[in-house]
């Protein structure tokens, strides 16, 4: 049964990133575009606490926040700053549980945050998040398993592309990188 669970699995992973070969490169490089071997994929138990189902209009910081157990509060934007002035280790490496942090823009007026749910290679994740959408059937809504993709010329995450949920990759985004669960968190998922 669990072999099952693996296979399914793999068929969903390798389903989300076979739209990104029919994306235009004019915004920037993308990473290789297949999917790689089940060995490569980083599929942990749980770093992530659990977070109930709701009809509520959800926004990214209060669901980030529950699911990570980092303690920010304010706009996305605002979590880069906080994280380093209220102790929380901050990186460019992805981990399991850490919250992505996308940077303030002129279509991201408050910043975005996601939580990292998988790991698939050094330059592709999968997020969990919340009111990431163009239109009022996706926004407010909890998205799981979205792939991210570094797009950033030095490997930092600094630039990402993130699957929108129409299943393609959109518009590169400015990220700070990724704020860090305190140990507890993740030892006690």
């Amino acid at each position: 049964m669990r072999l099952i669970g693996i296979v399914g699995l793999c068929l969903m992973l390798s389903a989300c990133f076979t739209t990104a070969k029919s994306v235009s490169r004019s915004d920037g490089p993308m990473p290789s575009d297949t999917v790689q071997l089940l060995t490569n994929v980083s599929v942990p138990n749980s770093h992530l606490n659990s977070f109930a189902p709701t009809s509520k209009f959800l926004q990214c910081v209060p669901y980030a926040r529950e699911v990570s157990g980092i303690e920010i509060y304010g706009d996305a934007w605002t979590w880069w700053a906080q994280a380093g002035n209220q102790n929380y280790a901050r990186g460019h490496r992805p981990q399991v549980g850490a919250v992505l942090t996308l940077r303030k823009t002129s279509r991201l007026k408050l910043g975005h945050v996601a939580v990292v749910s998988a790991i698939l290679d050094d330059r592709k994740i999968l997020v969990n998040q919340a009111n990431w959408g163009g239109d009022s059937r996706t926004r407010g809504k909890v998205h799981y398993r979205q792939p991210v993709v570094d797009v950033s010329p030095n490997n930092d995450w600094s630039q990402v592309r993130m699957m929108n949920t129409l299943g393609t990759f959109g518009r590169i985004y400015p990220a700070h990188g990724f704020i860090y669960q305190p140990r507890e968190t993740a030892e006690a998922n």
